[in-house]
């Protein structure tokens, strides 16, 4: 660990005292280099692995090297186009070490926004799992007129450099990931040792526009965050992560990936969203940061397997109902009218617990303490039968443009119908509107190049969050949206009017009306011009004057297969995976529309509620 620099973090050093990311990490060095960091898969071995802190600096030392041997400036962008893993928190750490700024990017996003953000941004190098993402970049790149002039290697930590890029006068050079850091191997890389003002992150996220933006956070924003966090959700050293959210997300970079580092605890990442159920067995978390729709799969599954067992259904329910009662108690909560008394509840939990509390806690390992809710709502249904089973769920409320938490609830202190009350150090007011505004340390420095955004995004000093809400003694409930923007259950963002407007430009559809507010995935109704439905149903052997037609499968699966290529330049979350079709156009006589022919969402959502409950059982 010797070769590390921790000058600028010795061991007396406390939290408070660290200016930036690279210092936090040096201080966790020094403070526990034999503890575990980071466990991981090793597929071919088949087994899990793990690393120490001072194991994890070495690594970070040798891509800090071969970032040294490029000879970045200050103050470069890095992108990294990665899945979670020991590689990419590696990467991560050396570049904030050489004061250059992260460009984190979904992994799994369609080529045409990576290539956007790519260019936007003026990454200097991108670090890629394999070379076929680089193709596709390559190819998109092409199709959109866009140019990287700034972008002066490629690296791939799978997999071969692409041979014809070497003949390719004016290519990016491509490199391997063992090649590349060792082309660093004698080069000395001096921790550049990164202000509080600079930048630690270019995130981008999607707003009421098409293109991303790119989302300026600081040093100083994110390690306010991480420490105000950390004060309302108190990890400890022995505490295991289990982190499975993209560490492209600002939710899991500071809650899920800086936290544990400040608070010393092992981060275990988990193999994919398909194995986490038994990631969840075997690794045994303490703490689980997610977002709602993990919680939504549980509770489905339980649902199903309920559904045919009367006598489990019956048991399942009274445990919920008497852990509610016992959790309010607790928490201070109000109990319906015609409670039971609490000693009656007290006599009937331990049986309770462990035919029904107990097994549901098994499937989250049989220890989890925290279970951290954000990105997007928890409903009710999911908050009441978690807690009153024993799963601890609390529920936080913030934005990437914050760092990004904003609100929590505490352990102690929680009541799941708010998202909590502020972070020490943040301080909110409602505005017009009921507009939720932010001031406080871990608000951005602003949209990259984007100066009218960045302008917009406040008022007098306080950060516009978009969101209606209340203030209740302290505790802040959300209401609704200021602009009409989709947040499905996994905490991504869409412009639905951005997104229909795209859907209208074919013929075939006349209207259409996009919805996935804390679902899934993002779905979509749309009205079909009779003439182009007389042809596509001829085309499929359908009878076009046959109401029941459009109900077909083969009927919907066409015009999704359209409606697919009219979205391909969104973000993969953004395109629409299920659709419900109509010949019946909305007006402002049915009071679908507005006078200035907009569309009524609220109206469009109750007055379609059993078409669109039916699209999501699909």
């Amino acid at each position: 660990m010797s070769a590390v620099s921790v000058s600028s973090a010795a061991p007396t050093a406390t939290l408070a005292d660290l200016p930036s990311l690279a210092a936090l990490l040096d201080w966790r060095l020094a403070q526990s280099p034999e503890g575990e960091a980071y466990r991981q898969f090793d597929r071919a071995a088949g087994q899990w692995r793990s690393l120490s802190w001072a194991a994890t600096g070495e690594r970070v030392l040798a891509h800090a090297r071969a970032l040294a041997a490029l000879g970045l400036a200050r103050g470069e962008r890095v992108a990294l186009l990665l899945p979670n893993g020991f590689e990419t928190v590696c990467v991560d750490q050396a570049v904030l070490r050489q004061a250059l700024v992260p460009v984190p990017m979904h992994a799994m996003d369609n080529p045409d926004s990576i290539a956007y953000v790519l260019a936007d941004s003026g990454a200097a190098l991108l670090v890629a799992q394999e070379a076929r993402q680089w193709q596709q970049l390559r190819q998109s790149l092409a199709a959109q007129g866009l140019s990287l002039p700034a972008l002066r290697r490629v690296v791939l930590l799978e997999g071969e450099a692409d041979a014809a890029d070497a003949t390719d006068a004016g290519a990016v050079p491509v490199q391997t990931l063992a090649d590349w850091l060792a082309s660093g191997a004698g080069q000395t890389a001096p921790a550049a040792q990164p202000r509080a003002e600079e930048l630690a992150a270019l995130v981008y996220t999607s707003g009421s526009t098409g293109k991303p933006k790119g989302v300026m956070l600081s040093h100083g924003n994110v390690m306010s965050n991480v420490r105000a966090t950390l004060a309302r959700v108190p990890a400890r050293a022995d505490d295991v992560f289990l982190s499975f959210l993209p560490l492209s997300h600002t939710f899991e970079r500071t809650a899920g990936y800086y936290l544990p580092i400040a608070a010393g605890c092992c981060v275990a990442f988990a193999r994919s969203v398909a194995e986490l159920s038994e990631d969840l067995r075997s690794q045994r978390p303490s703490i689980l940061i997610s977002v709602p729709r993990i919680y939504e799969r549980v509770y489905s599954a339980l649902q199903n397997k309920l559904a045919a067992a009367p006598l489990k259904a019956w048991l399942f329910a009274q445990a919920q109902a008497v852990g509610w009662r016992r959790f309010s108690r607790a928490q201070g909560l109000a109990l319906e009218a015609g409670a039971p008394p609490a000693w009656l509840d007290a006599l009937a939990w331990p049986l309770l617990s462990r035919l029904t509390a107990q097994p549901l806690q098994a499937q989250f390992g049989g220890r989890l303490r925290l279970a951290i809710s954000g990105g997007a709502a928890l409903s009710g249904t999911l908050a009441r039968c978690f807690l009153g089973l024993g799963l601890p769920i609390l529920q936080g409320y913030g934005m990437t443009e914050t760092s990004p938490v904003i609100a929590a609830n505490g352990v102690d202190d929680n009541d799941p119908a708010t998202v909590g009350r502020a972070l020490d150090g943040v301080e909110l007011r409602i505005g017009a509107n009921q507009e939720l505004l932010v001031r406080g340390p871990s608000v951005m420095q602003g949209y990259w190049n984007r100066p009218e955004d960045s302008a917009a995004a406040f008022s007098e000093g306080w950060l516009r969050t978009g969101d209606q809400a209340a203030i209740e003694g302290g505790r802040v409930r959300i209401l609704g949206r200021v602009k009409e923007i989709i947040v499905t259950s996994t905490g991504e963002k869409i412009a639905p009017a951005d997104l229909e407007l795209a859907i209208q430009a074919d013929g075939l559809f006349e209207q259409a009306y996009c919805f996935g507010d804390n679902r899934p995935f993002i779905a979509a109704l749309v009205v079909l011009s009779r003439s182009g439905w007389a042809s596509l149903a001829a085309g499929l052997g359908l009878d076009a004057q046959d109401p029941a037609s459009l109900e077909a499968p083969a009927a919907r699966a066409a015009a999704l297969e359209r409606i697919k290529g009219l979205t391909r330049s969104f973000p993969f979350y953004a395109q629409p995976r299920a659709v419900g079709l109509t010949l019946e156009p909305w007006s402002i006589e049915s009071g679908l529309m507005t006078p200035t022919l907009k569309l009524k969402r609220k109206n469009l959502a109750a007055h379609f509620a059993q078409r669109i409950e039916a699209l999501y059982r699909r």
